[in-house]
């Protein structure tokens, strides 16, 4: 079973792509929640488990991180691109 570990700083508005955000800003929101995230993912049709006590490696602070598992099929840029899609959604 492969599984996608996907981090807040991957969608967040407020960081640079040097910082970590992998989509461009436009798909981008400002501070996204572990919750938000495994909602958009479960949105997009994959199991989501959260991890609240990781840490991207280029933060400091916690703020969790989503276990994305079921996507042998897809590649991590075409997940973390659908997942900000239904986050823009989820955040209207």
């Amino acid at each position: 079973m492969v599984e996608n570990v996907v981090y807040p700083a991957y969608f967040d508005a407020e960081r640079s792509r040097s910082e970590g955000r992998r989509v461009p800003t436009d798909l981008a929101v400002p501070e996204p929640t572990v919750d938000e995230i495994a909602k958009a993912v479960q949105q997009v049709g994959y199991d989501a488990v959260i991890e609240r006590d990781k840490t991207y490696s280029r933060e400091f602070e916690p703020r969790g991180a989503v276990v994305v598992r079921g996507t042998e099929d897809t590649a991590k840029n075409d997940l973390v691109q659908a997942v900000a899609a239904y986050l823009g959604v989820i955040r209207e």
